[in-house]
């Protein structure tokens, strides 16, 4: 059962499903969506403060989270975009870690969005203005991951992102209390309608929503991604 909290004029709203509650954040096609990893310096974006020193004069941040896997030194374990740039290759092999739970995959920012699985994209990339790459895939073409068990007691907060069958909505949904990723996945499919969707942190995931005033405290973050909206 879905359960939505009050209307709000910002993206971000907080609902209950099966009794446990998330923040959900909504990109349309065309919003000014993007990622974030470097400054114009080099030096690491990484916390709240410094995304909004990135910013232009008449830019304001609507929404951000974090945007896939990294390494200590916060780069990024696969794929990363940004403005048309490939600033890391996309990784296909299996491996260690939820990252190497295959299949794994990719969301790009396009013309609309994506969720495409990473062979598939390795196969035939289309055109990502911005893309990242994290793992596991939550829901593939409408089901569940082959590896989620529903009474699994791996808990955990989590952060992920779905996209409508139409591609024209991005759903980004972070949970308020430690899930599995069954009941994490089912929000996606049965709650958000996303007939694929895609998870890109766990324990660390922290959301930056002004109008909710919640800004999460943690250790800085490696990519980052959010909507900007414009004077």
């Amino acid at each position: 059962m879905l359960l939505a909290g009050p209307a709000l004029a910002g993206p971000c709203r907080d609902l209950s499903f099966e009794d446990t509650s998330f923040t959900v954040c909504e990109a349309q096609a065309g919003d000014d969506l993007r990622l974030w990893l470097n400054d114009a310096s080099g030096a690491l974006v990484g916390t709240p403060e410094r995304l909004q020193a990135t910013l232009a004069p008449g830019e304001h941040l609507a929404f951000a989270m974090n945007a896939g896997m990294y390494h200590a030194d916060r780069a990024p374990v696969g794929l990363f975009v940004e403005n048309g740039q490939e600033r890391h290759g996309i990784v296909t092999s299996e491996g260690p870690g939820n990252f190497g739970m295959l299949p794994n995959g990719v969301f790009c920012v396009g013309e609309a969005f994506a969720v495409i699985e990473s062979h598939r994209y390795a196969e035939m990339p289309p055109a990502c203005r911005f893309a990242t790459q994290s793992g596991p895939m939550l829901v593939i073409e409408g089901a569940l991951h082959p590896r989620f068990l529903p009474d699994s007691d791996s808990l955990n907060i989590r952060n992920g992102v779905g996209v409508a069958p139409d591609g024209q909505t991005a759903y980004f949904a972070i949970s308020n209390a430690p899930v599995t990723f069954h009941q994490f996945a089912r929000l996606f499919r049965d709650a958000l309608g996303t007939p694929d969707a895609l998870f890109l942190d766990g324990s660390i995931s922290r959301l930056i929503a002004p109008d909710l005033d919640r800004a999460d405290l943690g250790v800085p973050m490696g990519p980052i991604i959010g909507v900007v909206t414009h004077d």
